[in-house]
């Protein structure tokens, strides 16, 4: 009797040595194969018999067989051999029968049944009726006068502490709406209870704008949320808009960006339609009067009567209506919401309206439409993306251009600066283009850029050394009349990018540097951000010597950087010794500490600790001493932001870079600096956190944009920064994980290795 192993699934193996044993291995740990070999021998009369000691040992070896195979994941087949015996020796046989040969298939695995599921992606009849119920007036009782319990308040504060990207489950949303009336006097649950409606229900979309114009008007940080790819009701993206109206031009200016990218989820159709209007009234506007005009200015004016009067009529019917059944239309839905000193609009309409009042604003707007209708006309990108977004883009622009051109003097005026900056740009990006053909080395380059800067070339026309004066793109607050052509040079990197010096209108001098090949709107969003959370933290009375130096991409290959005077901290390091000896060479104090005057180390200090953190909450990757910057007033700065949100092509980055040589700066890590740097950062951490709904929803409307890092996981790109933020910790244990963070970063043997390796790889580069 034999057990032998079978192989169920697999093709059998005759060769010797088998894959497919019928006896497994001995392999010192089981022992069925080491019995088996002792019964062979007990059969075979090399080991004595007897009889009421074989009869207990097989009966043991059965049981031990019976409880491995039990045990072990494989399959046993024990077979039995008839024996005869013939001139004494015993002879096991071997025999056919008809059909004895027939293959039996095993099945390793059970079929998998499959049964249709009909309800399978459709309503769910109970859950929908439920919600029904919740929602509708007649079940709704005395919910205005309703009071939460203690226990239930501290239910909605948690809600309502929710980051802007958690959903709400079923319970929540039932919450919300059971309390509405009670929530409707705090402005930071307006995001919650929008997202409470099912807006297909006639009924409860009825409801919600009424509650919508009861509601505490939110801040219009708070309102940008409204404006993302989930809340697509005209209605509570017009109302989200009136609330940006409230924001002053300097705050819109640190969202632009972003709303630019929000006009991919507003309704294109109304768009079209608007500036289809649009060019009817130009065309009205340029047509001639003739002798009849005073008639069809009376007979306009009783239409625009009559078209008043039913609006307030259908005012007056959906105030009185009882809200059942009766679909709620777009413009009945605004008609709740508007009043007659705050006409709702698109967010197109808006952005225009407030671009055309404000010539900063007007300048960016341009740019940032420009670049994507750029971005829309490269066939690579295009085809990804729909061709609606291309239609919308260019329909948008021409609006703003219309616009100009039929407003006043001043807005004609912009509309002319503009065209002449597209123009400048233009000639500029040739001349670039004219010092990259030239052969030759880095000075030789720069020689003929000199050249074509005092003496065009006869194709571009254009006088460089000198022009009318224009806005310059990258700040426009800042007018410019010319290059100065002896001071222009090309930095050494691949692309070489041109450092210009341009004259002001003031006579002064502007330095900027121009990079052509590069794509620099992931950089330009990266100082966007930096320049909103050191606004943020300038209101919470905490200055961290911050330098958001200003990005314009002009085009997605090229782009202005405003230029810093300022040196690497790997050069000041090479040449200094020290970054104290850097700080003593150019403002020594023999009183100051460390021999350095005291204004200088405060802002070193609080710097050191802005940026830690700042790049750190943005996940900002390849850091090294060649890209970060430090001036002479004791600023320090990062550059060059090509890895965002966790990446970094180097193995094992430390969360914060931290250099054992900027700790020396402040001191060491027993200094009383090195600890004031330590409480900067817990400081800056936490105010951030506060603010981290505002910098959520900023990064959610950049989800669909072509910034490189965003665009390789558009769907955990906000998740990412949530993450780094931890919303989950209490302030004293945000401040906990912070510390912890410091300390594996100074203390990251990686980081070093990794800086020498970055420091001899530049070395043979020279």
């Amino acid at each position: 009797m034999l057990d032998l192993r079978v192989w169920p699934g697999v093709e059998a193996d005759g060769s010797v040595p088998t894959n497919t044993p019928g006896k497994a291995r001995d392999n010192g740990k089981e022992q069925m194969q080491r019995l088996a070999k002792l019964v062979k021998k007990h059969r075979n009369g090399q080991i004595n018999k007897v009889d009421w000691l074989d009869r207990l040992t097989f009966r043991e070896i059965e049981v031990i067989n019976e409880r491995e195979k039990k045990a072990s994941d494989y399959l046993y087949l024990m077979i039995e051999f008839p024996e005869v015996t013939m001139d004494g020796m015993p002879y096991s046989i071997v025999y056919y029968e008809k059909d004895g040969d027939e293959v039996f298939q095993h099945r390793s695995q059970s079929d998998v049944v499959k049964l249709p599921d009909y309800e399978i992606l459709q309503e769910n009849l109970v859950e929908a009726k439920h919600h029904k119920l919740a929602r509708s007036l007649r079940s709704g009782g005395n919910t205005r006068e309703l009071k939460p319990t203690s226990t239930v308040r501290d239910a909605l504060n948690t809600i309502l502490g929710y980051p802007p990207t958690t959903a709400l489950s079923t319970e929540e949303q039932d919450l919300i709406w059971k309390y509405r009336f009670y929530l409707s006097s705090q402005k930071k649950a307006l995001t919650k209870f929008v997202k409470c409606i099912n807006w297909k229900v006639a009924g409860e979309e009825r409801q919600a704008l009424e509650m919508l114009a009861l509601w505490a008007p939110p801040d219009p940080e708070d309102a940008l949320e409204l404006l993302g790819p989930a809340f697509t009701h005209p209605a509570i993206r017009r109302y989200a808009i009136s609330r940006l109206n409230q924001a002053p031009d300097d705050d819109l200016m640190l969202y632009l960006l972003q709303l630019v990218q929000a006009l991919k989820y507003e309704d294109f159709e109304s768009i079209k339609a608007a500036y289809q209007v649009m060019l009817k009234e130009k065309e009205d506007k340029l047509e001639p009067r003739n002798w009849g005009s005073e008639k069809l200015d009376k007979s306009e004016r009783l239409e625009k009567t009559e078209k008043v009067e039913k609006s307030e009529r259908l005012d007056r019917d959906i105030r009185n209506s009882d809200s059942t059944s009766t679909p709620v239309t777009s413009s009945e839905s605004e008609s709740q919401l508007s009043t007659s000193q705050e006409p709702l609009m698109d967010l197109a309409s808006f952005l225009i309206t407030r671009a055309c009042q404000n010539s900063m604003l007007a300048n960016y707007f341009y740019w940032y439409l420009s670049i994507e209708c750029e971005d829309q006309a490269d066939p690579a990108i295009s085809a990804k993306q729909d061709t609606r977004v291309k239609e919308m883009y260019a329909t948008v622009m021409n609006m703003f251009n219309t616009t100009l051109k039929l407003g006043n003097s001043i807005w004609q005026k912009r509309r002319a600066f503009l065209q002449r900056q597209k123009t400048f740009i233009e000639q500029l990006v040739s001349l670039v283009k004219a010092v990259a053909r030239e052969s030759g080395n880095r000075k030789k380059k720069t020689d003929r850029l000199r050249a074509l800067l005092t003496d065009p070339d006869p194709t571009m026309k254009f006088p460089f050394s000198g022009f009318e004066p224009i806005p310059f793109p990258l700040d426009p607050e800042i007018c410019i009349k010319g290059i100065v052509s002896q001071k222009a040079s090309l930095f050494k990197s691949a692309l070489m990018p041109s450092k210009l010096t341009f004259m002001t209108m003031g006579n002064s001098e502007y330095i900027a540097i121009f990079k052509h090949g590069d794509d620099l709107r992931q950089d330009q969003l990266i100082l966007q951000t930096i320049a909103l959370m050191d606004k943020l933290l300038r209101r919470e009375n905490l200055d961290l010597k911050l330098t958001p130096y200003r990005v314009l991409a002009t085009s997605t290959k090229h782009g202005f950087v405003q230029f810093i005077e300022s040196t690497t901290v790997a050069e000041v390091l090479a040449s200094e010794g020290s970054i104290l000896n850097f700080f003593r060479k150019h403002h020594p104090s023999e009183t100051g500490p460390y021999g350095v005057v005291p204004e200088v180390m405060d802002t070193y200090v609080r710097s050191c600790a802005g940026y830690c953190i700042i790049t750190y909450v943005l996940g900002v990757g390849d850091r090294h001493l060649d890209n970060l910057l430090l001036t002479a007033s004791g600023k320090l700065f990062h550059i060059d932001f090509g890895y965002i949100l966790g990446r970094d092509p180097k193995p094992l980055p430390p969360p914060m870079k931290l250099s054992k040589e900027m700790v020396e700066a402040m001191g060491g890590v027993g200094s009383e600096h090195y600890h004031e740097f330590r409480k900067q950062c817990y400081t800056a951490f936490l105010h951030l956190r506060r603010h981290a709904n505002l910098i959520l929803n900023l990064f959610s409307l950049m989800v669909d944009a072509s910034v490189p890092d965003i665009a390789l996981e558009p769907d955990k790109a906000v998740k990412k920064v949530q993450d780094k933020l931890r919303l989950d910790l209490s302030d004293e244990e945000a401040v906990h994980y912070v510390h912890n963070l410091l300390d594996l970063s100074v203390t990251a043997v990686m980081a070093v290795l990794v800086e020498q390796l970055h420091k001899f790889a530049q070395y043979w580069r020279k």
